[in-house]
């Protein structure tokens, strides 16, 4: 579970429900009303911009804003540095049987290929591809929360001119000008609300966790490659340690074994 996004979206509305309190009531900014329209005017203008599929998917999307990633780049760097030693001592098919061991699908198909003598430039060209279109499906995925960000506010619009529009039509009655207009304006707050707490954020999220997950597949490609480069294990650390920022760069737990 990512904390972060739990607890940053818990806090917003715990900090916002607090400064309503302080002056006011949770009760006046309930509106079932304008509820239906920010929601479900979002919800319907997203299903026109993407395909159904896609927006039936925006579930195990948003599920990814709240997991914690498995894999971190040092382990990732340790696990190449554990198969750069065996290559190194038993030879590239030694590695087939680790493979199959592996859950990382990416990097099993890349220790496959290099097991079975594909050629290095070959072998970058197919992980780099699989890389491309990785990144491809995490654009739409991010694309459809950043959409949802930009419909929310517009929909906000629309129920406060349908509010105003309502409000217009009693001005004969001075007493119900007030609360009109604060239902009008009820709806922009849903919109913003929604757009800059939950659909935005959780956006951004997506292209952070995606940055990390396309880093540490750009580790493997790389490793493998070196790997079947029959590069020392030392070596090949040192060069997957320049992926890592300064503060990362400490060596993983278990350095690379003396080379007999």
């Amino acid at each position: 579970m990512d904390l972060g996004t739990l607890i940053g979206i818990a806090s917003g509305f715990i900090l916002i429900a607090i400064g309503i309190l302080s002056n006011g009531s949770i009760l006046t900014f309930l509106d079932p009303a304008s509820m239906m329209i920010v929601m479900g005017g979002t919800i319907a203008a997203t299903f026109v911009a993407y395909p159904l599929p896609k927006v039936l998917e925006s579930g195990k999307i948003v599920k990814k804003a709240f997991q914690t990633r498995k894999g971190q780049s040092s382990d990732i760097i340790q696990s190449i540095i554990d198969l750069a030693n065996k290559a190194r001592k038993e030879g590239l098919l030694a590695l087939e049987e680790l493979a199959n061991e592996m859950e990382d699908e990416f990097m099993k198909k890349g220790i496959v290929l290099i097991v079975d003598g594909t050629d290095p430039e070959l072998v970058r060209n197919l992980l780099e591809t699989e890389l491309s279109f990785i990144e491809e499906r995490h654009k739409v995925g991010q694309g459809l929360f950043e959409t949802m960000g930009s419909f929310a506010p517009a929909f906000g619009m629309v129920g406060t001119l349908i509010g105003l529009i309502n409000m217009l039509r009693k001005l004969d009655d001075p007493s119900t000008i007030g609360p009109a207009m604060a239902v009008a304006l009820i709806t922009t707050f849903y919109g913003s609300l929604l757009a800059n707490l939950i659909f935005l954020p959780i956006a951004n999220k997506l292209k952070v966790k995606s940055r990390d997950e396309l880093l540490e597949k750009e580790i493997i490609v790389e490793g493998l490659l070196s790997i079947q480069a029959g590069e020392n294990p030392r070596i090949i650390e040192e060069k997957l340690k320049a992926f890592l920022s300064p503060a990362m760069r400490k060596s993983p737990e278990g350095r690379v074994e003396e080379n007999a």
